[in-house]
């Protein structure tokens, strides 16, 4: 033990906080949760706005369904003939194979029989003759048939019925040695074009795009999962009908998808490196419009004819009423079908990124070796040559980082080694600060015992809080009395150290119960408590934690009279149980530090507050052990089982209130007992409000059913008392059944 003592002392408490720190974030990295991918994507951003790819080959052409073609030919979507013809252009262009990002997913509302059908003067020899030409998409398909065409689709989240679809080509993918489709992005189901076109293309891809959690296209996805089998993406499937291939392979390991290679494997070998996920790492370049070609200089021949030979075409579209504008790292804002197209010319240039697995482990022992070095370091050379070196060295894995991307695209994440070393130095030279401030928090744990730990941080924070003065806002306010107090204490006439302790021993947990629901304790007043919510620090949903802390006051204090059973019969004293009634409003009052320049407190005024006074006193009135305002109900009543007491004015008041009662949680709102509970007291209120006393009586009646689980015997019992009254001393006959309230 002397010996482990003395090595400790030498190793010091900063080095041990610092080498723990080193093997939290190595875990952190190995669990990678999203912010720390996020951190790692913006410095892979940074990499490609400083060098974005630039290529002196233009592979790849766009045929842009731009705005001046819209203006010359109508809005989208075209005749399937006016599509043909632009195939045809292409074609006759000598296009190397052409892609569609675009699917023709339903049949042509402008072919000649349908166009027929939708005349109603039409005569009959000409509707006949109509009806007799071939139809737009059959038009379109022959056109196809005649060319290369690789049609696009779309995954789709579900329930899609397009026919029989047995009959469909099947997608040209192999892969080995295991099968990778449990790592692809999958959709359970896949938008087809039209059968007949379907039939007639050279080849479908998906053109689905996944971007990032933050929204920009990093990564695309060249092979997936849609309606049960693998699929290839668009821009893979082109580039296989336009170099021949017969298909391509995805190969895979016990991590994942690996790569996606062409087959047959002779030149020009064709290898793209994927993610796990068979995602590809895009090197971007800026916005190319130069690989643009309009589709109204297509349909009209005026286009050069080197545009387009011997290239990988892609129809698509820029206009931004289509809605296909995506963003990336280089660009805010480029068509959807551009990235398709810088795919196609990364892969046909060698110049993909990569993140290959290795580069996990490299990150991970650059960032073991620099923490280490700095916990062994720190205490001997002090913190300013330490951070210099730490700085010096993160530059050379900046450097090496930036080499590795510029020579060989692979991408290598320098951020986690900086970010982790830096922290390890962080809590080596703060650690005197730590101990500093231990002192510190004991005087706030002293403080906290009398005030709102949120309360007591926020004025350690913020002394210049401790003024007189308060804002307006809207809370939350409980209060919560003992019922038949009078009578306990009595009890306990003889010894006053009992009721303090008995008051204690139920003040602690009701507390607990409203501080673990972020509420705060205004003040103690015997055996009530005054608290509130949405102050100091906002709650969005302080209605419904008010509501909850009140629900587990009640169970709380059933297991303190539980307790105090089993001590009062193991001590032969009497048992007297303790009952409680809670009351809670929700409106605009004034809250912050209110008295005088010697003293303040912070706590609430207003209106509501003094109408969260009344209905908890009313609570024994009720026979409930809580009642509520009538905001509060309205916040609530979607999470909680609540019913409508009663429509009143309390003493003092001259505005008549909506009370309810919150009977338990959203499951117990759900059961079929609460749902008979709540129609019986809806009932009661109906005949009660129309003056049928009789009906009301009935209505009270029911009430009782559910007593042992819901309390309103009380309820019922007030009611009939009330319809007697009335029934000698009836009520106007314009009365609106608001009672006003005599006690408070």
């Amino acid at each position: 033990m002397n010996r482990l003592s003395r090595f400790g002392h030498r190793f010091g408490l900063g080095r041990a906080i610092g080498l723990m720190l080193l093997f939290v974030f190595l875990a952190i990295r190995y669990w990678d949760p999203a912010p720390l991918q996020e951190l790692r994507l913006r410095s892979f951003d940074l990499y490609q706005l400083m060098r974005p790819r630039v290529t002196q080959e233009r592979p790849v052409a766009i045929v842009d369904i731009d705005e001046q073609s819209l203006r010359a030919y109508g809005q989208w979507p075209w005749a399937r003939t006016r599509v043909a013809d632009l195939i045809n252009r292409l074609t006759n262009l000598q296009s190397a194979a052409i892609g569609f990002d675009i699917v023709f997913s339903e049949p042509d509302r402008l072919s000649p029989a349908v166009a027929a059908g939708s005349f109603a003067n039409l005569d009959d020899a000409t509707r006949a003759k109509l009806e007799a030409l071939p139809s737009n998409d059959d038009v379109l398909a022959a056109a196809i048939r005649k060319s290369r065409v690789v049609l696009g689709q779309s995954g789709f989240a579900a329930g899609l019925n397009q026919g029989d679809t047995g009959s469909m080509p099947r997608s040209s993918i192999a892969w080995r040695p295991l099968d990778p489709s449990p790592y692809l992005i999958t959709f359970p189901d896949l938008l087809r074009n039209v059968a007949v076109l379907e039939r007639a293309s050279a080849g479908r891809g998906l053109f689905s795009i996944a971007p990032e959690r933050d929204g920009i296209v990093r990564r695309v996805p060249i092979v997936m999962v849609a309606g049960g089998e693998i699929v290839p993406a668009l821009s893979l499937d082109l580039l296989r009908v336009g170099l021949g291939a017969l298909a391509f392979r995805i190969n895979t390991d016990e991590l994942g998808v690996v790569s996606v290679e062409k087959l047959p494997l002779r030149p020009p070998l064709i290898t793209i490196p994927t993610d796990k996920n068979g995602k590809v790492w895009i090197h971007f370049s800026p916005h190319e419009r130069d690989i643009y070609v309009s589709a109204k200089d297509v349909l009209e021949g005026t286009v050069a004819p080197d545009r387009i030979a011997g290239k990988l075409v892609l129809v698509g579209t820029s206009a931004v009423g289509l809605l296909d504008i995506k963003t990336t790292p280089v660009d805010p804002a480029m068509p959807g079908v551009e990235i398709h197209a810088q795919l196609l010319e990364a892969v046909l240039t060698g110049s993909t990124l990569s993140y290959p697995g290795y580069a996990i482990g490299a990150e991970l022992v650059a960032a073991f070796l620099v923490g280490i070095a700095i916990v062994i370091l720190a205490p001997m050379i002090g913190a300013l040559p330490l951070l210099l070196l730490g700085a010096g060295v993160g530059a050379g894995l900046a450097a090496i980082s930036w080499m590795v991307f510029q020579q060989q695209n692979i991408l290598i994440d320098v951020t986690f080694p900086l970010m982790s070393s830096f922290g390890v130095y962080v809590a080596l030279v703060f650690v005197n600060y730590l101990r500093e401030q231990v002192d510190r928090q004991r005087i706030r744990s002293a403080f906290g015992q009398y005030l709102s730990p949120t309360l007591v941080e926020q004025l350690a924070q913020n002394p210049d809080k401790l003024v007189l003065g308060g804002e307006e806002r809207t809370m939350t306010i409980m209060f919560s009395d003992v019922r038949g107090f009078t009578t306990i204490s009595e009890s306990f006439k003889d010894d006053p150290q009992g009721l303090t302790n008995l008051m204690n021993r139920l003040l602690t947990p009701m507390s607990n119960a409203i501080h673990a629901r972020n509420g705060t304790i205004d003040k103690y007043m015997g055996d009530a408590i005054m608290a509130f919510w949405n102050a100091p620090l906002d709650d969005l949903n302080h209605e419904a934690n008010a509501c909850d802390a009140a629900l587990d006051m009640l169970e709380r204090l059933d297991a303190l009279n539980a307790e105090r059973k089993q001590d009062a019969e193991a001590s032969g004293k009497p048992f007297i149980q303790i009952k409680i009634g809670i009351g809670i409003n929700t409106g605009r009052v004034t809250v912050g530090n209110m008295g005088s320049d010697m003293r303040f407190q912070y706590t609430v005024l207003g209106d509501s507050v003094n109408l969260a006074s009344r209905i908890e006193g009313q609570t024994k009135s009720y026979g409930v052990p809580i009642l509520i305002g009538a905001r509060t109900a309205e916040a609530i009543k979607d999470k909680f089982a609540i019913v409508e007491i009663d429509f009143i004015t309390v003493k003092g008041k001259t505005e008549p209130e909506v009370v309810y009662t919150v009977l338990g949680r959203k499951e117990m709102a759900a059961s079929t007992e609460f749902e008979g509970v709540r129609a019986s007291m809806h009932q009661l209120l109906a005949r009660y409000r129309a003056q049928d006393w009789r009906g009301a009586i009935k209505a009270a009646q029911a009430c009782r059913v559910g007593n042992g689980l819901f309390h309103l015997d009380g309820v019922a019992d007030l009611y009939e008392e009330r319809i007697q009254a009335f029934e000698q001393n009836p009520p106007p006959p314009d009365w609106n059944g608001v009672f006003a309230l005599q006690t408070k």
